[in-house]
């Protein structure tokens, strides 16, 4: 996913690793000779990458509740339910030249949704009909992405103004951190 948003940018040229096997074979292949010539992949050709973009999840939290409000009559039940997804990544930027970290970052993100629970239930059957597009947790994990990827375009492509709004963003992450216990 976060390859896919980097890509989407279109600030960043993004090779493949995590399936660079399957690359190499089809060069393989053509360098067999079972490919016509001229149509097959070209040996000694894979670009470089100046950077390696690696993340961790650092926190996931995900909670469904009832609302309460919920009607049953004659084997069918409405309800009400509410849900929402926290989750935290921290993202470091590595040079793959020097090895040190040029860029790090921690992306937090809530999501919240309510709605209603249809249940039908007769004869010893059951099941839960609800519709769902979008849930909580799939929110908040694109949202924690899309963050991830303007901040990176935002220090190693524009390095403009945006640092500055950058900057106040992380300052109000580490206060809200902070507050969230009592330190001593």
């Amino acid at each position: 996913m976060l390859t896919n948003e980097l890509a989407a940018t279109g600030a960043f040229k993004v090779v493949e690793r995590k399936k660079l096997q399957n690359v190499l074979e089809e060069q393989n292949l053509a360098a067999s000779g079972r490919i016509r010539p001229g149509t097959g992949a070209k040996i000694g050709k894979l670009t470089g990458a100046q950077y390696l973009v690696m993340g961790t999840v650092t926190s996931y939290e995900e909670n469904t509740a009832s609302t309460g409000g919920g009607l049953s009559f004659k084997g069918i039940s409405l309800g009400g339910k509410k849900k929402e997804a926290y989750i935290a990544v921290d993202v470091r930027v590595v040079d793959t030249t020097t090895g040190e970290v040029d860029f790090v970052r921690t992306v937090e993100a809530k999501a919240k949704s309510g709605g209603f629970s249809i249940g039908l239930y007769k004869g010893g059957f059951g099941g839960a009909l609800s519709k769902e597009k979008k849930t909580p947790a799939g929110k908040a994990i694109r949202a924690v992405l899309v963050e991830i990827t303007d901040y990176l375009a935002c220090v190693m492509v524009d390095k403009d103004e945006c640092m500055a709004e950058y900057n106040a963003k992380e300052r109000r992450r580490r206060e809200r951190t902070k507050g969230a216990v009592e330190l001593e």
